[in-house]
């Protein structure tokens, strides 16, 4: 029960990324497509997957096309039970979808003054107040999942979950721009940057 999925080049692109790790850390096995999203071979490229246009997208064993990252990590979830992609706990489980989809929604300026790159760490970035007020934000979400899960370092509901895949990202901008996060937070920005993966 193989899939096809179809990314970008995951050094900038942190949807490519999300939708990567969702196969790697929980060992599911995909072939990978390579799209061109930086070399205007995009379009041609994500023909097999259409009308999917952007990445991620996967297309199932059985012909099923599915794309935008939480589609996906529903999907999969649904296809592999038990690989762990949900926390087994309801209300956890409840919070995890709800942070992964707030992830996709929204932190708007975050994404936007702080592209996503893992070749550099910058220096003297300074955040502008919408910047901050993301990171607030990650602040209360994380805070509220540890409190749930009962969980003071490592992945926010204990064990690796699709919310945790969806803030790697954020995790690659907290390190790679410098910004100023609580103690928390970095912690579990640094604990991804250890992930095997991820690296």
């Amino acid at each position: 029960m193989t899939c096809d999925l179809f990314i970008a080049d995951r050094l900038y692109s942190s949807w490519s990324l999300r939708g990567w790790l969702l196969f790697r850390d929980f060992g599911l096995p995909f072939n990978e497509n390579l799209v061109g999203l930086y070399a205007g071979t995009m379009s041609e490229d994500m023909k097999p997957v259409a009308p999917a246009r952007l990445v991620p997208a996967i297309k199932t064993a059985d012909g099923t096309t599915v794309g935008e990252s939480v589609a996906i990590a529903e999907t999969l979830a649904e296809l592999y039970p038990d690989a762990g992609l949900r926390p087994s706990d309801p209300a956890q489980r409840a919070t995890a979808r709800w942070l992964a989809s707030e992830m996709a929604a929204g932190f708007g300026a975050l994404r936007g003054d702080c592209p996503m790159q893992l070749l550099s760490v910058y220096s003297g970035f300074q955040p502008s107040d919408a910047v901050r007020k993301d990171l607030a934000r990650l602040n209360t979400l994380w805070s509220h999942a540890r409190t749930m899960a009962g969980t003071s370092s490592g992945w926010l509901f204990g064990e690796i979950s699709a919310a945790d895949v969806f803030f790697a990202p954020v995790a690659a901008r907290v390190v790679g721009y410098n910004l100023p996060v609580t103690k928390m937070v970095r912690v579990y920005c640094d604990h991804w940057l250890a992930n095997e993966h991820f690296k």
